[in-house]
C-alpha cells in the first residue's frame, strides 16, 4: 500500500522510531517544510499529495482540524486519513479505520489507536488567549499553564523556556504573560549530538526541524522575547535575571540537570518551574535528572505532578 505521513515533527519522528519504518513511507507531507528530505524520504507540499496515488495518509501533526479542512479542499477522501492526534476532543476525527488496519495490522491496533477524552473547561478559563489547535494537542498541560499564570500576579521576575523546539509552548506563555520578558534558550538546530547519540534517528532529526525565525513568527508578542541561542548553560552566560516562570523541556538527562541547576536558584518565591516529560516513560533521563539534583542538594523539592500527555512536574519556588 502507498502510505504517506503528514508532518515532519516529533509526532512523525516517534512514529518512525516506534512503529513504522521510514522505508515504507512514500513521502512526508508538510505545508512549511524545513528541507527537501526527512529521514531520507522526500517532503512534499499538500497540493502535490492531491496529484498522487495513495492508500493511506497518516496525520501526525497536532494541527488536525486545519489539516482536515485542507484535505477536504484538496479532495482527499476522509476514509484515507488516519489522525493520530485526538487529545481532548469530543469525538474521533477519523472517518474509518479499515484502511489503517489493512495497512498497519496489529501494529495499528496495539500502538496507534487512541481513546478520546472529554474535559470540561474551568469557569475562569480564558480560552481565547490559547490557540484551539494547541489545546487539542495537550489540553491538561495548556489549561494548567493558564491556571499557573493567573497565580503569578504579584510574583516578580521574567519567564523563560529552555528547550523551545518550534515554539508552540513558548507562544502560549507569551500569550498568557504578555507583559513579562520571555527568555528563549535553545540551539534552534537540534540536540547536542553527543548527548542524543543513544536516541532514534527519527527523534533526533525531528528536533532539527526548527529555526529561530520560525519560532519568532509564532509569538503573539515577539517584542517581549529575548532569544539566547546555543548550548545551555553557555547560552546563559552573563545573564543577570530572576524568574517567575520557567518551562524546562529538553528531554535528555544532562540538559535537564543543567537546567534545574541553573534555574532553580534563580526562581523567585511563589514562582514555578514546569519540568516537562517527567512522567514520560520514553524519556527516563528527565526523572533521573531531578533525582540527581535532589540527591546532590540533599532535599526534596515541593512539586505537583500533572496528568498531561507527557507527565509535567510543577516545581514550586
Amino acid at each position: 500500500m502507498e502510505v504517506y505521513v503528514w508532518g515532519t515533527g516529533c509526532g512523525a519522528g516517534d512514529l518512525m522510531d516506534q512503529a513504522l519504518p521510514a522505508k515504507k513511507v512514500a513521502a512526508f507531507v508538510d505545508s512549511r517544510p524545513v528541507g527537501e528530505l526527512f529521514l531520507g524520504r522526500p517532503v512534499i507540499p499538500p497540493e502535490e499529495l492531491a496529484r498522487r496515488d495513495y492508500d493511506l495518509v497518516i496525520v501526525t501533526s497536532r494541527q488536525a482540524e486545519e489539516i482536515a479542512e485542507r484535505c477536504q479542499t484538496l479532495g482527499i477522501a476522509p476514509e484515507k486519513l488516519l489522525f493520530l492526534k485526538n487529545h481532548a476532543i469530543l469525538q474521533d476525527r477519523n472517518r474509518s479505520y479499515a484502511l489503517a488496519e489493512e495497512a498497519l495490522g496489529a501494529l495499528f491496533v496495539e500502538k496507534l489507536r487512541q481513546s478520546q477524552r472529554l474535559i470540561r473547561a474551568p469557569r475562569w478559563s480564558e480560552a481565547e488567549r490559547l490557540p484551539p489547535a494547541e489545546l487539542d494537542n495537550d489540553y491538561v498541560r495548556l489549561k494548567s499553564l493558564e491556571a499557573i499564570c493567573r497565580r503569578l500576579g504579584p510574583v516578580p521576575g521574567a519567564a523563560a523556556e529552555l528547550g523551545v523546539y518550534r515554539g508552540s509552548f513558548a507562544a502560549c506563555i507569551n500569550a498568557l504573560l504578555p507583559d513579562r520578558r520571555l527568555y528563549l534558550f535553545d540551539t534552534f538546530r537540534g540536540f547536542d549530538p553527543k548527548e542524543a547519540e543513544a536516541y532514534g534517528r527519527g527523534f533526533v532529526d525531528a528536533h532539527r526541524n526548527t529555526t529561530e525565525d520560525r519560532v519568532r513568527a509564532r509569538l503573539p508578542h515577539p517584542e517581549k522575547a529575548v532569544f539566547r541561542p546555543g548550548l545551555f548553560p553557555d547560552s546563559a552566560a552573563g545573564l543577570e535575571e530572576r524568574f517567575a516562570l520557567v518551562s524546562l523541556d529538553v528531554d535528555l538527562e544532562e540538559s535537564s540537570y543543567q537546567g534545574l541547576h541553573w534555574f532553580l536558584p534563580r526562581l523567585n518565591p511563589g514562582g514555578f518551574l514546569l519540568l516537562h516529560d517527567y512522567g514520560n516513560p520514553d524519556l527516563p533521563g528527565v526523572r533521573a535528572a531531578l533525582a540527581r539534583y535532589e540527591r546532590e542538594a540533599g532535599l526534596r523539592l515541593p512539586a505537583v505532578p500533572l496528568c498531561d500527555v507527557n507527565g509535567t512536574l510543577v516545581i514550586c519556588g
